[in-house]
């Protein structure tokens, strides 16, 4: 693959957590949580979004959201579970995404707020109708997802360079 074929990033949001006495890595989903991710996975499915690795942060609440969301897509992608995705900043992810290699042409990351709506729009310097309108006043909601499409190497990507495609959320 070229490094300036086009490419897709996706920004998952874990699904809705729980609050049981335990540390914010280990909270798992709760009931909804439970009930939202496949129906994130069917939708990606369903706009043939179909990505060649995914990258997941190592919290519970991720990992749970990543194991029901995998199953619904026609093929699961490569998966790395990595810690740096855990309370990262915007620039902390930056990085991350440009270390994944230009053989990737789809990447999928499960994160959490705040970076992952930060890393959407930052990312964003364009957009196709109000999908950054809804994306923002939405605040990003627990399962919701953005869809970015940028053409050039992972090395590339930095603020701006990418226009958001779709946004999806499971109650929006």
């Amino acid at each position: 693959m070229s490094a300036d074929s086009p490419r897709r990033i996706v920004l998952l949001r874990h699904a809705k957590a729980d609050w049981p006495d335990v540390a914010d890595h280990d909270r798992p989903l709760a009931e909804r949580g439970r009930k939202d991710a496949p129906a994130a996975g069917r939708w990606l499915a369903g706009a043939g979004v179909h990505p060649g690795l995914a990258l997941c942060s190592t919290a519970v609440r991720a990992r749970e959201t990543w194991k029901l969301v995998a199953p619904e897509l026609p093929e699961r992608p490569r998966t790395s579970y990595e810690d740096r995705l855990y309370e990262a900043s915007v620039g902390e992810l930056i990085a991350v995404v440009n270390g994944v290699d230009d053989a990737v042409q789809d990447l999928l990351l499960v994160g959490h707020n705040p970076g992952v709506h930060g890393l959407a729009d930052a990312l964003t310097g364009q957009a196709e109708g109000d999908t950054l309108t809804r994306m923002n006043r939405s605040g990003y909601p627990t399962c919701g997802l953005a869809v970015l499409t940028f053409t050039g190497g992972w090395k590339s990507v930095e603020h701006g360079v990418a226009r958001l495609v779709a946004f999806w959320a499971p109650h929006a």
